[in-house]
């Protein structure tokens, strides 16, 4: 029987465990689809903890990359042997999982299935951030947090190919040249930010921050916007922001705050054609890197929790069934 990581109750990484599954059978328009990598994510950490309630058993998982086994009688578009990604399933930590055909990407040719699993939420995330969220300018100055991790990493890329001045912030000397590898223009320690923010602008500010780190930046990256700044908190990795009085958007210069998820901006299969296309043909065509910082064997799922929430990792954290 295939195996899968299945969580019987909340708690800590040692509730993750390898488990025999039955075979998923795909209805409707799934597609079942051999997992080759399964991405890991902060999210599945909410949900092992028990922040986010899930129903148990739990098989978690949203991102992975494989081949089509087998189709649902509905689904079109895909045929047995194709090579597909996604950000979308259920259950992705396991031998063979579902997933629907709209939400499936097609994997072009010239990106390995490993790759393919390192892009879907992490490359997207970082295409509406930069294309929706807020739109980056030529000349613009961003701060990016967390640099050197998945979005991070791609996020400075992509805003050096759109001719932004790119600052972020790292915790290491190892994540910083990593940054800097990157493009990033300038790249900063956690503990005073704001502040070098400052000095770097010209005592102006940013035109945006994007926080995926959540409760320990929230009020420096506040305080590193210009006038009529934007704040886009898309994460909470040292988890969520206190509540606030609305009020200090005012105080901080008439700046704007926003909370998006990625879902939201997938609501079509054209809009997420668009964006995983737009990413694939990036690393195609090589002006876009992917670092894959750790894999794990399915049954390390644990450790690769662990590492995660240590912030030991750094790029895209990878299970191999």
């Amino acid at each position: 029987m295939p195996t899968a990581i299945v969580i019987q109750q909340a708690g800590g990484p040692d509730v993750l465990r390898v488990a025999e599954v039955d075979q998923p059978t795909p209805a409707g328009s799934e597609l079942l689809v051999r997992v080759a990598a399964a991405g890991v994510n902060f999210i599945e950490t909410y949900q092992r903890s028990g922040y986010y309630p899930v129903d148990y058993p739990f098989i978690p998982g949203a991102e992975a990359a494989g081949e089509v086994v087998a189709l649902g009688p509905e689904a079109s578009g895909f045929a047995v042997g194709d090579r597909v990604a996604f950000a979308e399933g259920k259950g992705t930590y396991a031998e063979f999982t579902l997933v629907e055909a709209d939400q499936a990407l097609p994997v072009p040719e010239g990106i390995s299935l490993e790759t393919a699993a390192a892009l879907p939420l992490q490359g997207m995330t970082a295409h509406y951030l930069i294309n929706t969220t807020f739109k980056v300018q030529l000349g613009q100055t961003v701060l990016t947090h967390a640099g050197a991790g998945g979005v991070g990493l791609l996020l400075i890329q992509l805003l050096k190919a759109r001719g932004a001045r790119a600052i972020t912030t790292v915790s290491t000397d190892d994540k910083e040249a990593l940054a800097r590898e990157a493009g990033a223009d300038e790249v900063l320690r956690y503990e005073g930010f704001d502040t070098a923010v400052r000095e770097l602008t010209n005592g102006v500010g940013v035109d945006v921050v994007y926080d995926g780190v959540g409760k320990a930046t929230f009020d420096g990256s506040l305080a590193s916007l210009r006038k009529r700044g934007t704040l886009v908190l898309f994460g909470a990795a040292s988890g969520p922001v206190p509540a606030f009085d609305p009020q200090r958007l005012a105080s901080a210069g008439s700046v704007h705050l926003t909370r998006p998820k990625l879902l939201d901006h997938l609501l079509t299969v054209e809009e997420r054609r668009w964006r995983s296309s737009e990413v694939f043909a990036a690393v195609v065509d090589g002006s876009l890197q992917v670092r894959i910082g750790a894999t794990y064997p399915l049954d390390a799922a644990a450790q690769a929790h662990e590492d995660l929430e240590a912030r030991k990792t750094t790029g895209k954290v990878l299970l191999i069934p």
